[in-house]
């Protein structure tokens, strides 16, 4: 098993790494729209955010040898199951025709703030 705590200027900010591998699966904690190169907060739309936090994922995927067509696995948390509808067609558009499992989790609200948060489980 190995634990990533940083990609780039993406890193852990507490006890989780940002990625475990093990057995050629990539598990990929939480992600918000969170700049991978300043670290800045990225508030926006819930567009925006989601589009980021996707980016994030693939990027994080790539760092370690995987891909987004290598999904397995998604977990999209969202503060109000009335915004899924904006979450999804960005989703969609940034998985093409590749359709991983999913599941979406209405909650309270996000950490810092956010409007989504999404997590992954791919192979390498």
């Amino acid at each position: 098993m190995e634990s990533i705590f940083e990609v780039g200027n993406l890193k852990s900010n507490g006890h989780y790494s940002l990625a475990t591998i093990h057995n050629n699966i990539a598990y990929v904690s939480g992600q918000f729209a969170i700049d991978p190169v300043t670290q800045e907060k990225k508030f926006g739309t819930i567009e925006e955010e989601t589009l980021q936090a996707l980016k994030n994922i693939e990027y994080i995927l790539q760092e370690v040898g995987s891909q987004k067509n290598q999904v397995l696995r998604m977990t999209l948390y969202i503060p109000d199951i009335k915004i899924w509808d904006r979450v999804d067609r960005v989703y969609t558009e940034f998985f093409g025709d590749h359709k991983p499992a999913r599941s979406v989790v209405p909650t309270n609200e996000l950490h810092f703030g956010f409007k989504v948060e999404i997590e992954a489980i791919a192979y390498i």
